[in-house]
């Protein structure tokens, strides 16, 4: 029976179990959307996933750096988002706005992770948390990003 039930988590059926790595992702975007929507300091914020469930289960000094740093970085971030949007930044839904920001913030300082990565990491919660075709504009605009802001890296697969 466990047979059967590593390979169905393997083909994505059933509650397949999540890295901590993306789960601190998960809670970083919510935490972004608060911020968002309602506002709130980063150490608020914080506070209130730790007393949550799921805290334990994460990387929870990854989830910190993100939160902290995407919060602290954000209007630097936004002014590198913008040029790649059709839109003004401020027009996006706040999910968009939080997933843009998250994978803005990893392209641009955390190298050791691949940009491929990064990006197929904020597709994923655009799928999960975004609406219809968010992830298809998210993919979009963090492929322009990485040109920019990965060009070594790029350039070196090519």
């Amino acid at each position: 029976m466990k047979r059967v039930e590593r390979r169905a988590e393997k083909q994505g059926r059933g509650t397949a179990r999540k890295s901590r790595r993306r789960l601190a992702r998960e809670l970083a975007l919510q935490g972004l959307y608060q911020w968002c929507v309602a506002g709130g300091s980063a150490g608020t914020i914080e506070a209130q996933f730790r007393d949550t469930e799921e805290f334990p289960k994460t990387d929870e000094e990854y989830f910190s750096r993100l939160l902290h740093g995407v919060l602290t970085e954000a209007p630097e971030l936004e002014k590198e988002i913008q040029p790649c949007l059709d839109r003004p930044f401020n027009e996006l839904s706040p999910v968009e706005i939080s997933i843009l920001l998250l994978g803005t913030y990893e392209l641009e300082r955390h190298p050791e992770i691949p940009y491929r990565a990064v990006i197929n990491e904020a597709v994923e919660l655009a799928k999960a948390y975004g609406g219809t075709h968010g992830h298809k504009y998210v993919n979009g605009v963090l492929d322009k990003l990485a040109v920019k802001l990965r060009a070594v890296e790029i350039g070196a697969k090519l």
